[in-house]
């Protein structure tokens, strides 16, 4: 049907003939309705969620990420799609928050300090000295979780599931066996990372404050020789070529998050964000196990690379380790925190050990 070459129209129930230009218009919109009942539905619309993180491509995190994302796409019918960039490309985690804020990303998998960008609150979880065993996180992670996913939520945040990073260890070029070893140590801290700062300073030690992207060019001029982290991303950042030292008794355990910006999440449907959450429960559960696994394989790795591990000497260094830690926790009230979660989780703890024991 070629609508459009006729030039004049004549009504002939009334006997009136229409001006070429009132015929072109009603022509017009006759043909519209005529192609858009024929033509098909548009398609459901299709959403890009791009997303970044420190992880390295080909790592144990990266591979996780790949299998959410195509199992997400799959069971979207392809409504979902993800571009990841990996390996820190995007930025350290405080530039990939700006550009969530900016549009420009939409997602991410972040450590403490990334979390903390968005929520400071979720940095409870780092604290020093916090947790004694992987039992011990599991119940608070669980007990809290509904907690932190408000706090997430209010903040302009999904949670799409925890992701541990691991026991975070100090790493050094000379032995570590007591806090006070540590003052001859050039010692690297996250930059901004207050966490970091208040763990060291009740360590009473002055570490040297840089962005993560910069750590191993600081070890190579020997700017820096000491850094922490779990033993798992200490080998992917290579960092563990730099070292001879590890003090075995962690200082923390590392928390690690994946989100995405309640903004991009909310343009999806129903059903597509029910698909997005449950496999994102599927998978940074089944990540934070093999990272457990992979941390504690990661350990013998190292001892065969030569390095040495240390460990505290004495009982009144773990006391002392345990002191700093609650000293830590309360310097961060009102901070981070508020005193009714510090005591909400210090509380969940008390009440899981006593079970434990009795």
């Amino acid at each position: 049907m070629n609508c459009f070459k006729k030039q004049g129209y004549r009504d002939e129930g009334l006997g009136v003939r229409v001006n070429k230009t009132a015929s072109a218009v009603l022509l017009f919109a006759i043909c519209y309705s005529l192609f858009a009942i024929r033509s098909p539905l548009p398609l459901a619309a299709q959403t890009v969620v791009k997303f970044a993180t420190l992880a390295p491509d080909g790592s144990t995190w990266m591979k996780s990420m790949k299998q959410f994302t195509d199992e997400t796409t799959a069971k979207t019918a392809g409504r979902v799609k993800f571009k990841i960039y990996a390996g820190g490309v995007s930025g350290d985690e405080k530039d990939v928050v700006r550009k969530i804020r900016l549009g420009q990303l939409q997602a991410a998998g972040f450590t403490g300090v990334g979390m903390g960008e968005i929520a400071p609150e979720t940095r409870i979880l780092d604290t020093p000295f916090l947790f004694r065993n992987a039992k011990e996180i599991d119940h608070i992670y669980t007990t809290l979780d509904a907690d932190f996913r408000k706090i997430f939520e209010a903040r302009g945040y999904i949670l799409l599931g925890w992701a541990e990073v691991g026991n975070v260890n100090i790493f050094s070029t000379s032995p570590i066996t007591k806090p006070e070893d540590l003052k001859a140590v050039k010692m690297w801290i996250w930059e901004g990372d207050p966490i970091a700062e208040a763990t060291f300073a009740s360590l009473k030690i002055r570490p040297i404050p840089l962005s993560i992207t910069d750590v191993m060019t600081s070890l190579q001029t020997g700017m820096i020789n000491g850094v922490y982290g779990s033993p798992l991303s200490v080998i992917a950042l290579q960092w563990f070529s730099r070292m001879k030292y590890v003090f075995s008794p962690p200082i923390a355990n590392a928390a690690g998050a994946v989100v995405v910006s309640k903004k991009s999440f909310d343009t999806l449907t129903k059903e597509d964000q029910k698909t997005m959450l449950e496999l994102g429960d599927k998978y940074f559960k089944a990540l934070t196990a093999r990272s457990r696994k992979e941390n504690e394989q990661s350990v013998d790795i190292l001892k065969g690379k030569k390095l040495t591990f240390t460990v505290p000497a004495g009982p009144a260094v773990i006391a002392e380790l345990e002191r700093a830690g609650v000293e830590a926790r309360q310097s961060l009230v009102g901070k981070l925190y508020s005193k009714e979660l510090l005591e909400k989780v210090e509380e969940a703890l008390k009440t899981f050990r006593a079970g434990k024991k009795s």
